[in-house]
């Protein structure tokens, strides 16, 4: 579709040489309108509200409700006056400007009786804007030249990323086979492993038993030697009583009964019986060498009590920090957790307790984790590499999918970003991503809107491009931004404004929007206002 622009710029450029002939009809009266304006014959009002004999048009008095009767006067108040403007463009201007002292027309006609003194600039001002169409005339052949070439650039990269997205393919399923062979070979180098480090295990937890045995043997021994006050090989009722915490039902009356009952009713055990009396009390026991236990008084911790009892209001400013280069998420993949639930160190993990620490493994055992380890460490190495194509496969598939316009011409923008700095900020356009603002005297970044849509009008959307969900604005909605894309040599972001609260309007010149200029030369066209 040919741009308004360059229809303009056709009329005024063929209009220049072409022989002036003067069409006779009612002052104020475009040549669109001329048909119903036959002189001699009645006129009907333009809304056909009523018919008026020919001699009342233009004769200073409104008798039409649109005021169609009077395109050459200020008699009706909703009335306009059509300025021939030959040479220049022709315009309407509102018929109360009609003889008001004030040149409107560049041709000077609507101050036909005001005895104002007014020069016809049409030609001056039609030959200023003629080099000025021509000069963006030649900005937008040039343009168009860029987006033929930018075209052939994205078949060209169209095709290369379709080929190495098959390659990718390919790579990927052999990737697949490999990463199942080596899941293989690891689920079997694990399973001896886990089975030597059971053995292992259960050796350690066999010989802790044994020594738990033993010290608990030397724990009842040094109790015995503690009870036989008098030495003679032997632990009495009387002696056990002066451990009033052995009382069976601790009512603080420890009698003989009680103490024969927990020898197993004799009045004196030896070191062979007390094994069994020792199960019984060993519970309740207090060395007689322990430190008797010092009571203190717990202090009544309290909460601590603010000296503003006030209640504490939000700041009325808020910080929009924006995590822009949106961290990585970590990968879940469920066989990493795989990996990681199997990898093991060389050596045992050591235990802080008094059990002293897992000796370390016998080399039979080392053997087989340093190869269920090697063969983790290659599983995990290939299954990373699958990763890494499949993203990149999943990556060239958008970008091949992506709407890039009819041709592809705007595909050079993916990927690249483009600054505008201001006296405050600097503004950043990603396109197909986010646009977003940064102080230019340091401060977080906002984000104006991420990418949403082509956004122009039905005739031509592509020359829109739409950002939205861009950072909450306090108090308000989030931020969105609307990218016009004009025609240019260059790729650049010209200007920044925001018409309404957070929402925001940039200017972006480049070559992918321009359109195919009229051929000046072989257009015929006669202006109609000369």
């Amino acid at each position: 579709m040919m741009s308004s622009r360059y229809v303009v710029l056709l009329t005024l450029l063929l209009g220049v040489g072409v022989s002036a002939v003067e069409v006779q009809r009612p002052r104020g009266v475009p040549l669109s309108k001329l048909q119903f304006y036959e002189e001699g014959k009645p006129f009907t009002c333009l809304d056909g509200s009523r018919t008026i004999p020919f001699d009342r048009v233009n004769d200073d008095y409104c008798d039409c409700s649109d005021g169609s009767d009077e395109p050459g006067t200020a008699a009706c108040p909703n009335g306009s006056f059509h300025c021939t403007n030959a040479g220049f463009r022709p315009v309407f201007i509102p018929s109360s400007r009609i003889n008001d002292g004030i040149c409107d027309c560049c041709d000077t006609t609507d101050e036909y009786n005001s005895g104002a003194v007014c020069q016809n600039t049409c030609r001056d001002l039609g030959r200023k804007e003629r080099e000025s169409l021509l000069k963006l005339a030649e900005i937008a052949k040039e343009g168009f030249l860029l987006k033929q070439q930018l075209i052939q650039e994205a078949k060209r990269g169209l095709e290369e990323k379709r080929a190495k997205a098959a390659d990718l393919q390919v790579n990927k399923k052999d990737l697949e086979e490999k990463v199942e062979a080596l899941r293989t070979v690891k689920e079997a180098a694990e399973q001896p492993e886990k089975q030597a480090k059971e053995r292992h295990l259960k050796a350690w937890e066999e010989e802790k038993a044994l020594i738990r045995i033993e010290e608990e043997k030397g724990k009842m021994a040094e109790v015995f030697l503690e009870l036989d006050d008098d030495a003679d090989g032997f632990v009495s009722v009387a002696e056990l009583l002066s451990h009033a915490e052995l009382d069976p039902d601790s009512d603080n009356s420890f009698t003989e009964e009680e103490a024969q009952g927990i020898l197993g009713g004799v009045d004196k055990v030896d070191t062979a019986a007390f094994e069994a009396v020792w199960n019984n009390i060993k519970e309740k026991y207090i060395s007689e060498a322990a430190p008797a236990p010092v009571e203190t008084a717990q202090e009544e911790i309290r909460e601590p009590v603010s000296d503003n009892d006030s209640e504490q209001y939000p700041e009325d400013d808020i910080t929009e920090d924006e995590d822009d280069d949106d961290e990585e998420d970590e990968d879940d993949d469920p066989d990493d957790g795989d990996y990681k639930s199997h990898s093991a160190t060389r050596t045992p993990e050591k235990k802080d307790d008094d059990e002293g620490t897992m000796p370390p493994y016998d080399q039979e055992t080392q053997i087989l984790i340093d190869a269920a380890q090697k063969a983790r460490d290659e599983f995990e190495e290939s299954e990373k590499a699958l990763r890494e194509v499949d993203d990149q496969i999943n990556n060239l598939e958008k970008e091949i999918s992506f709407d890039f316009g009819p041709s592809s011409e705007f595909a050079y923008l993916y990927s690249q970003c483009y600054e505008l700095t201001t006296s405050e900020y600097i503004y950043r356009l990603c396109p197909f991503n986010r646009v977003s603002q940064k102080p230019k005297y340091g401060g977080s970044e906002t984000n104006l809107g991420t990418w949403g849509k082509w956004a122009g009008p039905e005739d031509n959307i592509y020359s829109m491009m739409k950002y939205e969900h861009g950072t909450g604005c306090w108090q308000g909605p989030n931020r969105s931004t609307t990218v016009k894309l004009t025609c240019g040599k260059e790729t650049v972001v010209t200007s920044t404004s925001e018409p309404s609260r957070c929402e925001y309007v940039m200017e972006f010149i480049c070559p992918a929007i321009c359109q195919e200029p009229p051929n000046l030369v072989s257009e015929e066209h006669e202006h109609e206002e000369l």
